[in-house]
């Protein structure tokens, strides 16, 4: 007996994410705006996100259809210290993202930097490309450097190697190479792949040791290099297709 067919796959995307694409808002979001009647599909009022759209429906958000979405694009941004990596703060805090150049449009980050660490953030517009390349699965290193208050060896920081548990919270191996120290502070690198909140902080109290800077040289492939704080740069298409192993027809247009 033939083992039963498996039902096809619904056509296009889901609808929320269809509107995060278009530049509207997150795909989070889109879905609010779903649930609050906001949204047409070819005319018609929808209040379910579990719906389907593909190129050949019209969809409308507050009565407007929605715009071509533009080609992927991503970015290296020096993020300073003091800024969360949110679109809006709760607590009021300056955002990253109010104090990006108006013209990129709504761009979002590849994983987030704490509210005082710096360093290399990455952007980009669009929203797959970013979960993509922050699951721990893609396997990415995140490199930083680090400024330690505390006397610590690099017999100290070998133990973070084999992985480390604090409060019910296991983390994955830590490798942490000590560059030089002088009295009470230390600079090291820190290289880790899940970047968990507050993820080196923590260990290093574990350790005794409080972190006093805190900078992000590298993700994956792309380093921040000689990027000034506060700048932006875009990466070359190409160079970021390649790295993410993405083909050309998908992205053909922004050659």
């Amino acid at each position: 007996m033939p083992a039963p067919k498996k039902p096809a796959a619904p056509e296009g995307d889901r609808i929320a994410k269809v509107i995060a694409r278009a530049g509207i808002c997150s795909r989070r979001d889109a879905e609010k705006l779903v649930l609050e009647g906001r949204v047409k599909l070819d005319g018609v009022t929808i209040t379910s996100p579990a719906i389907n759209v593909t190129a050949n429906n019209v969809v409308q958000v507050d009565e407007k259809p929605l715009l071509q979405p533009e080609a992927a694009r991503m970015w290296r941004y020096h993020k300073p210290a003091g800024l969360v990596t949110t679109h809006k703060d709760e607590k009021g805090r300056p955002t990253v993202f109010a104090n990006l150049p108006k013209h990129l449009g709504r761009v979002v980050s590849v994983g987030r930097l704490d509210f005082n660490t710096e360093g290399l953030l990455l952007l980009t517009n669009d929203g797959e490309i970013a979960r993509r390349m922050e699951i721990p699965s893609a396997g990415w290193n995140r490199v930083y450097r680090v400024r330690l208050f505390g006397k610590v060896t690099q017999a100290d920081l070998d133990q973070l190697a084999t992985g480390i548990t604090i409060d019910g919270v296991k983390y994955s191996s830590i490798v942490a190479d000590l560059e030089r120290s002088k009295g009470m502070y230390s600079w090291a690198s820190v290289s880790l792949k899940e970047g968990r909140n507050r993820e080196i902080k923590r260990v290093m109290e574990r350790l005794g040791l409080k972190v006093a800077r805190l900078i992000r040289v590298s993700y994956g492939p792309f380093q921040l290099g000689q990027l000034a704080e506060g700048q932006i740069e875009e990466i070359p298409a190409r160079l970021w297709r390649e790295k993410l192993g993405i083909g050309r027809k998908k992205h053909a247009d922004q050659d």
